[in-house]
């Protein structure tokens, strides 16, 4: 079942309807072009070996089946050491439906509920979610009958995941894979069953019976209401969600209970690395019902604070009140159908950059070190030791890397041992009575009270604020550039995260066009093609074929 091509024929044979696809063993490229003409476009490239959306590659059109082909392989053989491919017809308003199941060596069989995965990106799942939302009952219990059939059809034991493809046109399901093995999102089925799957693991291995009969398992499901997988990533969801590393500065999570559980492989301080997968957490929220588990996963999530890499959490805030999402209106082509209103720029009020700017003054006043270059501010106003009075200049980086910054002037004087007047641009704020404590600000403003966790990582700013993070970069005097020797990498493309360069696909001197293919770097086993942001021409190929690369240096450099 390992084999996503040999458990299609043993389904198929076992009456579980399946995707109508090639799973042949003839892999020769022209020939697979010729079966994905015979399925018709769209089709989706698989590698037989694959998981974690890795290996796989949607084609729309015939003229880009070789590209998307090659890069599927690659991809794959990195990933899994084999990079033979199926070819299956991509269903364009698919919903992604798993059942767990589990078996032993008696012949007993259960499945344990469903699970929606259906919001994705790079064919990688974000939220999970138990039971799955805008079902119709019978299609429930059929689906998990053909879960079990699926299971029983090769003699299974233990735990494994039956996926399913479930077509929102025609309310049509088809087997997709079974992954053999207890998977990421199980944390959901546990706390909607209130079974620990573990330790269901270790009775089949030790030859004993299952816990719980079909009918038991039913009987759970119907009384526990809904719970909700969010995992927590380190990427950047308004770049493609390309993956970030880097060390993790600040960590506070969530309070956990018996509804809000946290599986963590990290902690702050420790380095989320390039080399493998960028999950940082699991946040797993259960509720009476699925609109009481959805306001439960938002208060949850803005509860956590990270800082270092570029998260995912600001994205799954905004996806968790999606209104068609709210609504159980999935499909794996949620984001993209979406993306106007997920990806919706936001205005920062003038109170985050006013409590950017104290932090930046308290952080300056306390700092023994007073000619530190770090102070990236105007120079003081006045001499002597006493209260302090700066300019800050803030800028807001385009979280795409498209488009200009967004400059705002941020003025502090402190007035009395702990009062504030602050200039935000045109906007004033007098007599701030402020309190500091373990990087927390607390500021009582004429018309509210803020409390603000203030991180800074040299000219980096992260604040988090009424349940927001915001980043922040300040801008770097003329002085200051020139001391430190800052190099313009103005018409360049650069590196958006540490990786290596697996190819590169232009010249110099070479006359290119937006959008067209520049550099094929990995990271954490990801391939991700950067393109050309411009139409231009290629003065020079600064990194080449098995280069690695620190984020943010140059990859190629146009001509002026």
């Amino acid at each position: 079942m390992g084999s996503k091509s040999r458990s299609k024929d043993i389904m198929i044979a076992a009456g579980v309807p399946c995707i109508p696809g090639y799973h042949g063993e003839n892999q020769d490229s022209t020939h697979l072009k010729d079966q994905a003409e015979k399925i018709g476009y769209p089709v989706l490239l698989k590698a037989v070996k694959g998981g974690g959306g890795k290996g796989m590659r949607i084609v729309r059109r015939a003229d880009e089946f070789m590209d998307q082909l090659s890069s599927a392989k690659s991809e794959a053989l990195n990933s899994f050491g084999d990079e033979i491919m199926l070819v299956e017809k991509y269903i364009t308003k698919p919903r992604h439906i798993e059942v767990q199941v589990f078996a032993d060596k008696h012949g007993n069989c259960v499945a344990l509920g469903e699970r929606d995965c259906s919001v994705q990106r790079r064919h990688q799942k974000i939220l999970e979610e138990s039971p799955a939302p805008d079902l119709d009952m019978a299609v429930r219990k059929d689906i998990w009958g053909k879960a079990r059939a699926a299971a029983l059809a090769v003699n299974y034991e233990g735990a494994g995941t039956v996926e399913f493809i479930f077509d929102n046109d025609t309310g049509k399901f088809f087997f997709m894979e079974m992954n053999t093995r207890l998977q990421v999102e199980h944390p959901v089925t546990e706390l909607v069953t209130g079974q620990d799957l573990v330790r269901w693991q270790l009775i089949v291995a030790e030859g004993g019976k299952l816990p719980l009969t079909q009918d038991e398992v039913e009987a759970e499901i119907a009384v526990r209401g809904a719970a909700i997988e969010a995992r927590i990533y380190a990427e950047n969801p308004d770049m493609n969600f390309v993956p970030d590393s880097g060390k993790l500065l600040h960590m506070r999570i969530p309070t956990p209970t018996e509804t809000v559980r946290i599986d963590s492989g990290f902690i702050s301080g420790d380095e989320v690395s390039s080399h493998y997968d960028p999950m940082i957490a699991k946040l797993i929220v259960q509720g009476p019902s699925r609109e009481a588990a959805l306001r439960k996963l938002r208060a949850s999530l803005e509860a956590y604070e990270i800082a270092g890499p570029v998260t995912n959490i600001e994205f799954l805030k905004r996806l968790c009140v999606s209104p068609a999402f709210v609504a159980g209106d999935v499909e794996t082509g949620y984001i993209e159908k979406h993306k106007e209103e997920l990806f919706k720029f936001e205005s920062t009020k003038p109170e985050v950059f006013a409590q950017a700017g104290i932090g930046l003054l308290i952080e300056e006043t306390m700092s023994s070190n007073v000619d530190s270059i770090s102070h990236i501010s105007d120079p003081l106003i006045g001499f002597g030791v006493g209260y302090q009075q700066r300019v800050f200049h803030l800028l807001e980086l385009p979280l795409d890397g498209k488009g200009d910054s967004i400059p705002t002037t941020v003025g502090v004087n402190q007035t009395a041992q702990n009062t504030y007047d602050i200039k935000v641009n045109d906007v004033q704020y007098t007599s701030v009575n402020v309190s500091s404590a373990d990087q927390t600000i607390t500021s009582f403003y004429p018309h509210t009270r803020l409390s603000t966790t203030f991180i800074r990582d040299e000219d980096r700013l992260i604040i988090f604020q009424q349940g927001k993070q915001y980043r922040f970069q300040l801008e770097v005097p003329k002085w200051a550039e020139n001391a430190l020797g800052i190099k313009d990498v103005k018409n360049s493309v650069v590196a958006p995260m540490p990786c290596k360069v697996i190819r590169v696909e232009i010249s110099e001197g070479e006359t290119v066009t937006k959008d067209q293919p520049l550099v094929v770097i990995e990271s954490m086993k990801m391939e991700t093609v950067i393109r050309s942001p411009v139409d231009g021409v290629v003065k020079k190929v600064v990194h080449n074929k098995g280069d690695m690369c620190k984020a943010g240096t140059a990859l190629i450099e146009f001509e002026d």
